[in-house]
């Protein structure tokens, strides 16, 4: 297809028209050339497709579809190729379903627990939200279906999320918010680009042309479309021309009309409109020349295909005395509602249909398993005869099993938590049941992290979060050990809310949200600050222990334009088969700037049998040691010592080694007499210049007025007097010089320094 050649056919009303949509969500057709229209659909987790009663927060019903783990889940798995492998999937029924677009992955990072949508959201870390993200967006497009990887950027509260500004430093934003997207685009380059509600540093990201243009295309070489979040447009034309290129929903002919009248008053270079012309419908035709609607779905191959997923996902937080697995012989409680109506997924734009839904009561069947309701969901409400038949059936048996959570209501699309508590029923629940049976387990499912002010009272904890259509089937599987637990967490559990890192400025005043936070987010706040958490990020147990050892690292001195492999082995020390996650962090612990203790900054899942022991090997360039440098704007690598350090979580590093670096690059500097000694003496090529200058101040410098004892001023020493001397401006040489330093000659030395 001709794009360029079918453009120029077009009038300007015609191309105007194609840059919204024809309605909720398709996008127009321009009948007169045989232009068709295609169709987009939510759905990060599967497909929310609907064709009447449109709606963008999941409130009418859709096609009944396959409900896959939310990404709070599959984040947890630390699996590429699994996430890989559910992409593929969605992108078969989207072949199958005529859409040319997936809406999602969203890849928002987690600020604080409190975001309604982080049940939608990979990670606190960028790193692992951006692998994450594009092994998705690679496994849906290799079915030639497009997806729209959101919301950019820094779109991370609900909170007044359509007209709040999200006000974050430079250096905040390349290092937290923009890398997942970074990642994604570079890796997996998806076909379009959904901008958010929010405005970023005060203006919206619908109409942000850094944001937009200079950033996501002439620095990462995104290819394809931008388009609006539902309902994101400020104003039409200055989003046009910042380079959002459609516009959803349909605006009812208002914005093409604006666009039209910018164009015929010169305020819209045309070429900028044919230009996002061009970009909509190479994505649409990449879809149509590639449609395939006879693809199969096979719905019921899909939703086994879920439980083994959200298998993979499930995190073992708590397992004291190894009370996990289960045993098929011992008698079992279920108890909690959960059990039998499972929280699978979240709410709005991303609720599926589910075609049907497996609990783990129903995947329990045939084993010595009770049941008892114990709260109702829909309600923070118990009543002392659920409790007590609860407390009953917990001491009848070997094993209780509380299944908890959040409901539906707690975490949605469209607004915030206001606390991080469980409902108060279910926490007086499982306190009981506790109190009833020392052997208690309790399943979670929530999109996000809870307080747990019962965790000294039970046995275990299994975090499933929200696990898909088939997580009672996953549950069960893991309860009694037919799967080994392999998840780790991506993000941390706090003690209490008030611990995070956002907690005094989250939502922001009014219409401002500050990021006072800067770059210490999630667990690099928490361990930077040494704090007890909950539960720590990359934190999970398995059924079997791992054994790492003989880190070796390629070489043990490299410039920033080297690369550094670190190997390391890693033995499954137990009696089981088993999947380790290997997390390989990156620290400075002598740096110029602030920067968290350590970075993830690879990672790798590996399955080794009872005994066996594999090598993982790790290659890391520049950005593994880099911070972004305002004064570059870019990013930099300082001369130093840096560690890599392997192991299970943040807070459980089994081997770590030092790299010498050395930096090709150096920071500008400008000294004046009012620079002190200790920033001119940093400088290699300054501080050679101006350390005689130093020793004659060091020289000055006089204990008392002449009439001590020669000890007494010996006693001085040359450090007490370096340690007086480093705050001190140039300026003071002229105080402290005994008059016979020439501040002519000062200048001299100041003007060869800045040339």
């Amino acid at each position: 297809m001709d794009i360029k050649a079918l453009i120029s056919q077009m009038t300007l009303e015609e191309k105007a028209g194609l840059c919204s949509g024809l309605d909720f969500w398709h996008t127009k057709s321009v009948e007169r050339l045989g232009v068709p229209s295609v169709m987009v659909s939510d759905g990060p987790h599967g497909l929310r497709k609907q064709d009447l009663n449109a709606d963008h927060l999941g409130m009418n019903e859709s096609i009944q579809a396959v409900c896959m783990p939310a990404a709070c889940a599959t984040a947890s798995s630390f699996d590429r190729e699994l996430i890989g492998e559910m992409g593929r999937a969605i992108g078969r029924s989207c072949q199958h379903e005529q859409l040319s677009v997936v809406l999602g992955p969203a890849v928002n990072i987690k600020r604080s627990p409190l975001c309604g949508r982080n049940f939608e959201y990979f990670s606190e870390d960028p790193y692992l939200a951006g692998e994450m993200s594009a092994a998705f967006i690679a496994g849906v497009q290799s079915q030639n279906v497009g997806t729209s990887i959101k919301h950019f950027a820094a779109n991370n509260q609900e909170h007044r999320r359509m007209s709040s500004s999200s006000n974050i430093d430079e250096r905040t934003l390349r290092e937290i918010y923009l890398p997942a997207f970074e990642i994604s685009v570079k890796k997996s380059q998806p076909w379009t680009v959904m901008c958010s509600y929010n405005r970023l540093n005060g203006t919206y990201a619908s109409e942000h042309p850094w944001l937009l243009t200079e950033v996501l295309r002439s620095e990462w070489g995104f290819e394809g479309y931008v388009m609006s979040d539902w309902g994101a447009v400020s104003n039409r034309v200055a989003g046009l021309a910042a380079g959002l290129d459609l516009e959803m929903p349909a605006s009812g002919g208002i914005n093409d009309a604006r666009i039209v009248e910018a164009v015929r008053s010169g305020e819209l270079d045309e070429a900028v409109l044919d230009r996002a012309v061009e970009r909509i419908l190479t994505v649409n035709y990449r879809y149509l020349e590639n449609a395939r609607p006879e693809t199969p779905w096979d719905k019921e191959a899909d939703h086994l295909l879920s439980a083994q997923i959200a298998g993979e996902c499930m995190v073992l937080l708590k397992n004291e005395d190894s009370i996990l697995p289960l045993s098929r012989e011992d008698d079992v409680a279920f108890i909690g509602e959960f059990a039998e109506k499972p929280r699978y997924q979240g709410g709005g734009s991303s609720h599926i249909n589910s075609f049907k839904k497996t609990s783990a009561l129903e995947a329990a069947q045939g084993l010595k398993v009770t049941y008892a309701r114990g709260y109702k969901a829909d309600a923070d409400e118990t009543t002392d005869a659920l409790i007590a038949e609860a407390v009953e059936a917990a001491r009848k048996a070997k094993v209780a099993v509380v299944f908890a959570g959040l409901p539906d209501a707690y975490e949605s699309e469209g607004y915030d938590r206001p606390h991080m508590r469980m409902p108060a029923c279910q926490n007086k629940l499982i306190e009981a049941v506790a109190h009833a049976n020392p052997n208690t387990v309790v399943v979670l499912h929530n999109g996000s992290p809870v307080e747990m002010p019962w965790l000294p009272r039970v046995k275990a904890v299994l975090e499933a979060y929200l696990g898909g259509q088939a997580v009672g089937i996953a549950t069960v599987r893991v309860l009694y050990g037919d799967v080994n637990p392999s998840g780790h967490l991506a993000e941390t559990f706090p003690v209490k809310l008030s611990d995070n890192p956002s907690y005094l400025f989250y939502g922001g005043e009014g219409n401002e949200a500050d990021y006072r936070e800067g770059v210490f987010v999630g667990y690099r706040y928490y361990d930077r600050k040494d704090m007890d958490v909950l539960f720590p990020f990359g934190h999970g147990l398995s059924y079997t222990t791992f054994a790492y050892s003989n880190l070796r690292l390629s070489a043990q001195q490299i410039t920033d334009q080297d690369t550094l492999t670190a190997t390391v082995t890693v033995t499954n020390t137990g009696s089981r088969a088993g999947k380790t996650v290997v997390q390989l962090y990156v620290g400075d612990p002598v740096s110029s700037v602030f920067r968290p203790v350590r970075e993830l900054k690879g990672f790798e899942k590996v399955e080794l049998q009872p005994g066996e022991s594999k090598d993982v090997s790790f290659t890391l360039c520049k950005r593994a040691f880099a911070y972004w440098s305002t004064q570059l704007h870019d990013w930099y690598v300082e001369s130093g010592d840096f560690t890599i350090e392997i192991g299970q979580s943040s807070r459980h590093i089994d081997v770590s080694a030092a790299v010498q670096l050395e930096s090709t690059a150096s920071l500008p500097r400008h000294y004046t007499m009012d620079s002190i000694v200790m920033d001119i003496l940093a400088d290699p090529r300054a501080a050679a210049v101006v350390q005689p200058l130093v020793n004659a101040i060091m020289n000055s410098l006089n204990p008392g007025d002449g009439q001590e004892s020669e000890a007494a001023r010996e006693a001085i020493s040359e450090d007490m007097n370096l340690a007086m001397i480093q705050y001190m401006p140039l300026r003071g040489v002229l105080s402290f010089g005994g008059g016979v330093i020439d501040p002519a000659a000062i200048q001299a030395m100041l003007d060869s320094l800045n040339t």
